[in-house]
């Protein structure tokens, strides 16, 4: 009995589990039965109430196996992978299943309609647009592409004969039926030839570029350069569907005598430029803008890309002559006259560095050499008359010998010359300012360049100055010392070869004044211009002496009239700048911000919003105090006139600047914050691949436009400087001026402190980093003074007196020098195998403070030179310099650090 015995079921036997079974099969089956048997309605009932008896395993369970089995969501490609593979994957699609796509939904319409999809069709047969777009500007290329294909003029010739008219001959059957299959077979023969070159260009298709058109005259400038061997192919294939066009052309009936006065049209112009480009007459209708590049900008590479399309560039070397220089300009030009000239070279506010040994300035401008070369130029660019002028892009509108440099020209050549009047700061903003008298409605700049690539090009060359400078201070020290010893060289193989040994012992005074005077020769040049400017000034003075007092009260008015002018122009640059500002700022709210503080609302979050709030909202204040600054500018500079105040405007701005005292503050921590998330969140690293470095972002990231503040502040100055400097004196604004400069002053002294203090400790981290074993150094207030290389010596016998003791050299050390402690460490040189460079190493010592260090001078004696004694608590060494100069200098700063120290 104990065998049938049940659980909750008298039907259900506990313990006999082939009987349990088996019942359970039974059961299975007779309600599969009654399934079979029940409405559609009846059947979600009942799965509707076993669900609901179902635990979440067995829901779980469920759900696993129609996963399984059947694809329960769909997925958009579109919507999740990057936004560059979606665009690749459209590219492959022609025209005509573009715009079909772009019916599928909205971001399938966006992605189809972008311009870097519908410009390779576009340029495959010629068609360029007539304008730029704007940064806003949608879908320009594929209206483009489509206006262009409605308007097609394409016939075959049995087609160009029906509409144009027929031969007053008829042709027999046979010279019919001989037609139409040369027609097929030629028209067979092209679409063979194109499908085997779209074929060979897939073949070698890099995945960035889009289409296939790879042709050598209508491929954008950024496209890789394809191999040697693929570019022979493609271009025997040009030549060859050319050829087959032209053919195609020539194979046509001759009709010469023709019912009506119609007959076959060669191609327009409007349609022939795809197919055979031979119009001389249209390239000499319209004058070309010319623009000269000197290979002495920084990145001149990246000048010479952003030319825009029609425009004429020449890069000339900075050591070629003025005769060569004009021979480059007219061979560019072909015999043409430029509409426009552009010279885009080195310079400042005085003078244009032109070419090597030719500064053009007031003073040899009328030098003869320089005189023809400027009036041959003028005579390759269109007369005023005509429109036509030449532009330097170097700020000499910015001061008066500037101003006068244009004046000469321009009445030497007769052709009307400008220059950009801005003093911004910055590697070449000056370009990107207001310009001398332009009088054709936009910047000069913008006719020869595209404007979004001039202005990465310019962050590019203010990185690559701040670089270089920092290579220039960091290099000082070896080019110093390598100056001393090729003077050094220079006057031994001197005496050497002229004077005796015992002349040379005796005349050390003469070798010293040698020395003296070779390091004095860098310094003849500035002397000398100094001189120069000096006798130019007092020759201006004389000369004013002789005009008479009428003359000089209209020069008076003269030279006020000009000061209101000035002042007028740099309160406008001030605005243009500080426009330009807030745009930088608006970048990092539109691009960076909105998106991340979207994606945190939608539950898609990629930054925490503790995140976003550390690393956005002090830089938000900054953009609402800026903008509310530019508003007031604006208002102002719409009523403006000769007697307005700019000043009390700077200095309520100047009043509100703790905002930007707790940007600066917290800007290690957002720096630190944003180098965390991008470590440790993979969505956040992605989100700055997608938006740095854009052109929507000036092709900047995010640490560097979160650099704009700071740079901010000497813009101000130098404009506020140029402000008050054309403020008369009487004026009501000057007081202002002068209080809001002293702010501006005062502020930017703090940030100038602030990046010193984090430059020490960097340093500080540096030089504990280089040395093994070294204890932490940075502690408040701490920063090095002086780094001495010296020889550590040990005395063979110390009882004897200092003249007769015997030295020998037992390690080399460096003595770091801090405000408040020494720093000794061995010095080791590891040199690399196969490489002659060589590699210092630093081993810590000890470290002593400067009030326990005693100092001890040992005298010059026959068997030691240059050696003094330092003595601490527990060490004592004794070092020694290789010159005099180096121990007299490093003794004099150890015993003012001392000093200093214990005064504190």
């Amino acid at each position: 009995m104990e065998s049938f015995h049940t659980r909750f079921s008298a039907w259900t036997p506990f313990s006999n589990k082939s009987l349990n079974r088996q019942l359970f099969q039974e059961r299975v089956a007779l309600i599969s039965h009654w399934f079979d048997l029940w409405t559609n309605k009846q059947r979600q009932e009942f799965l509707f109430a076993i669900f609901l008896r179902c635990t979440k395993s067995q829901l779980r369970f469920v759900q696993d196996w129609f996963s399984e089995r059947m694809q329960v969501a769909k997925v958009d490609f579109s919507t999740v992978l990057p936004r560059f593979i979606s665009l690749y994957i459209f590219s492959f699609l022609s025209p005509k299943d573009l715009c079909a796509a772009a019916q599928v939904s909205w971001p399938w319409k966006f992605l189809t309609e972008q311009d870097c999809l519908w410009m390779p069709k576009c340029v495959k047969f010629g068609w360029f647009l007539p304008y730029t777009p704007t940064d806003n500007e949608y879908g320009a290329w594929k209206r483009h592409y489509v206006a262009c294909v409605s308007h097609l003029d394409w016939l075959t010739p049995r087609e160009a004969a029906a509409t144009y008219g027929t031969l007053n001959e008829p042709k027999t059957e046979d010279e019919e039926l001989l037609e139409r299959q040369r027609e097929k077979c030629l028209r067979k023969r092209i679409w063979e030839e194109i499908a085997l070159r779209n074929k060979e260009l897939f073949k070698v298709r890099p995945p960035w570029v889009s289409g296939t058109c790879c042709s050598s005259v209508l491929k954008p400038r950024r496209q890789p350069r394809l191999s040697q061997t693929v570019r022979e192919r493609v271009g025997s294939h040009e030549a060859l569907e050319k050829q087959l066009v032209l053919t195609s052309l020539e194979i046509l009936p001759k009709r010469s005598n023709i019912s009506g006065s119609h007959s076959y049209p060669s191609l327009s112009k409007k349609y022939w430029h795809g197919v055979h480009k031979n119009d001389d007459s249209s390239s000499y209708a319209l004058r070309p803008h010319f623009i000269l590049i000197s290979s002495r900008i920084p990145a001149y590479e990246m000048v010479v890309e952003s030319v825009k399309a029609g425009v004429v560039s020449v890069v000339y070397e900075h050591s070629v002559t003025l005769e060569s220089l004009l021979h480059l300009i007219e061979k560019a030009l072909d015999g043409r006259k430029a509409q426009s000239m552009g010279i885009f070279s080195d310079g400042d506010s005085r003078e244009i560095n032109l070419l090597q040994g030719y500064k053009i300035g007031v003073k040899n401008l009328l030098r003869p050499e320089v005189r023809d070369f400027w009036e041959k130029l003028g005579s390759y660019v269109a007369t005023e008359e005509e429109g036509g002028h030449v532009d330097f892009f170097v700020p000499l509108g910015a001061s008066e010998a500037g101003t006068e440099v244009l004046s000469q020209l321009s009445q030497l050549t007769g052709t009307f010359f400008t220059a950009p009047t801005g003093i911004a700061t910055g590697s070449y903003q000056h370009i990107l300012s207001d310009w001398l008298g332009s009088q054709w409605g936009k910047a000069p700049y913008s006719i020869y360049f595209c404007e979004a690539k001039l202005q990465t090009w310019s962050s590019f060359a203010d990185f690559l100055e701040e670089t270089l400078k920092t290579v220039r201070k960091q290099l000082y020290p070896l080019f110093k010392e390598l100056q001393k010893s090729i003077s050094g060289r220079m006057i031994g193989q001197f005496m050497f070869d002229t004077m005796g040994m015992t002349n040379i012992l005796n005349n050390q005074e003469t070798a010293q004044a040698l020395a003296d005077r070779l390091m004095e020769l860098s310094k003849e040049d500035s002397e000398r211009s100094v001189v120069e400017d000096n006798s130019w000034d007092t020759k201006s003075r004389l000369s004013k002496n002789d005009l008479n007092f009428e003359a000089l009260i209209n020069l008076e008015r003269i030279l006020q009239k000009d000061s209101a002018e000035k002042r007028t122009r740099v309160v406008r640059e001030l605005l243009q700048s500080e426009r330009k500002y807030v745009q930088m700022l608006e970048i990092v709210r539109d691009v960076y911000f909105a998106p991340l503080k979207a994606a945190l609302s939608s539950n898609r979050a990629i930054l925490s919003a503790a995140n976003i709030q550390i690393l956005f909202s002090d830089i938000l204040q900054i953009l609402s105090l800026n903008r509310q600054f530019l508003d007031n500018l604006r208002d102002r500079l719409q009523e403006w006139g000769p007697a307005h105040c700019v000043g009390e405007i700077v200095t309520k701005f100047g009043s509100q600047l703790n905002t930007y005292t707790n940007f600066f503050n917290n800007y290690p921590v957002i720096l630190k914050t944003i180098e965390k998330c991008r470590e440790m969140i993979p969505a956040f690293r992605t989100f700055l691949k997608r938006h740095d470095k854009t052109i929507v972002t000036k092709m900047l990231s995010l640490p560097e436009l979160l650099l704009y503040p700071s740079r901010r502040f000497e813009e101000y100055l130098n404009l506020l400087y140029a402000v008050r400097l054309h403020t008369p004196a009487e004026h009501v604004d000057r007081g202002d001026l002068t209080t809001a400069i002293d702010q501006i002053k005062k502020y930017k002294s703090y940030i100038d402190q602030m990046k010193q203090n984090i430059n020490m400790k960097d340093h500080l981290s540096d030089i504990q980093r280089i040395i093994w074993g070294c204890p932490t150094l940075s502690e408040v207030n701490r920063y090095l003074i002086r780094v001495q290389d010296v020889a550590q010596l040990h005395c063979c016998d110390e009882e004897i007196s200092f003249s007769l003791r015997l030295y020998e050299h037992i390690h080399d050390l460096s003595l770091f020098l801090f405000n408040d402690a020494l720093l000794v460490s061995s010095r080791g040189t590891s040199h690399t195998p196969f490489e002659r460079t060589s590699k210092t190493t630093y081993q810590f010592i000890a470290s002593v403070a400067l009030h326990q260090l005693l100092i001890e001078n040992i005298p010059d004696s026959k068997y030691v030179k240059n050696a003094f004694i330092l003595q601490g608590p527990k060490y004592k060494w004794i070092c020694a310099t290789e010159v005099e100069d180096e121990k007299f200098l490093w003794l004099s700063v150890l015993r003012n650090a001392i000093k200093s120290s214990m005064e504190k």
